[in-house]
C-alpha cells in the first residue's frame, strides 16, 4: 500500500510540474515559438516520461535490498528489515505479528515512561528502577527480533517450497527427513521467539496496571512486586536460552 501511495505522489508531482511549465501564467513553455523553447519543452516531456517509468519500476517491481542485521540499530531499522521478509508466504503471518510487536513495544514503552514521569521524579530511585526494567524488556524484545532476522537471512524459501511440493523426494528419504527437520527448526524458532515477545508485552501491561493501582510505595517494595519478579525471571530465562 505504501508503494502505491508513493507512486500516486510521484504522478501528482510530475503532472504539477508540467502544468506549471506549460501554463501561460507561469513558465509558458510550448512548441513552435522558438527552437530553444521547443527543445526545452521536448526535454521536459521526455524527462517526465522517463521519471514516471523509472519511478514506477523502482516502486512496483524492483526488489528491496535487505538491511544487514549488524547495521540494525533503530526501531525503524527493525521494521524495515523485518518487512523485507513478508514475501515469504509460509511466514507471512509471523512477520506481520513481529511487526505488530515492534509497534506495540514502542507504544507501551512511551505510555509507561509517561506514567513514570507523572508518578515520580526522574531522580527518584523508584523511577530509575522501573525505567531500567522497561529498557531491559525492550532490549529483550529487540534481541528476539534480531535472532529471528538472523534465521530468516539464511532461510531458503525456494528450496523449502520445492521440497514441500515434491510428491516423491529426489533425494534419499533419510536426507529428505533431515532437511525437513532443519526447516521445521527454523519455523519453530521464529514462532517460539514471537511467543516470548508476546509474554514480554503482556508483562509490560501487567506492570503498567500494578503501577497505576498503587497509591504509594517505597523503592524497596519494587522488587517484591509480583510483576517485577516475573519480568526478572523472564529476562534471566531468555538470556540464558539465547546463550
Amino acid at each position: 500500500m505504501t508503494r502505491y501511495i508513493q507512486l500516486f505522489g510521484l504522478i501528482i508531482g510530475i503532472v504539477a510540474v508540467n502544468v506549471l511549465a506549460f501554463s501561460p501564467g507561469f513558465a509558458g513553455l510550448g512548441f513552435g515559438e522558438s527552437a530553444f523553447q521547443t527543445a526545452l519543452s521536448v526535454t521536459l516531456l521526455f524527462g517526465s516520461v522517463l521519471a514516471l517509468f523509472y519511478g514506477s519500476y523502482t516502486l512496483l517491481f524492483k526488489q528491496p535490498v535487505v538491511l544487514p542485521v549488524r547495521q540494525i540499530e533503530t526501531h525503524e531499522d527493525y521494521v524495515e528489515a523485518l518487512s523485507f521478509y513478508r514475501r515469504i508466504k509460509i511466514l507471512e503471518e509471523d512477520i506481520t505479528l513481529g511487526l505488530s510487536q515492534l509497534n506495540r513495544m514502542k507504544k507501551k514503552k512511551e505510555t509507561l515512561m509517561n506514567v513514570l514521569h507523572q508518578r515520580f521524579d526522574p531522580g527518584e530511585l523508584s523511577f530509575k528502577k522501573f525505567a531500567s526494567v522497561t529498557e531491559e524488556v525492550e532490549k529483550l524484545l529487540y534481541l528476539n527480533i534480531r535472532s529471528i532476522l538472523n534465521r530468516l537471512n539464511v532461510f531458503d524459501e525456494a528450496d523449502y517450497a520445492s521440497m514441500m511440493k515434491a510428491k516423491s523426494p529426489a533425494i534419499p528419504q533419510k536426507l529428505f527427513q533431515e532437511k525437513t527437520k532443519v526447516y521445521n527448526d527454523y519455523l519453530t524458532y521464529v514462532k517460539d521467539s514471537l511467543h516470548t515477545n508476546e509474554e514480554i508485552l503482556l508483562k509490560l501491561d501487567q506492570l503498567l496496571l500494578e503501577i497505576s493501582r498503587l497509591d504509594s510505595f517505597e523503592a524497596g517494595d519494587i522488587e517484591q512486586m509480583s510483576c517485577m519478579q516475573e519480568i526478572d525471571q523472564l529476562i534471566k530465562h531468555t538470556k540464558l536460552y539465547r546463550q
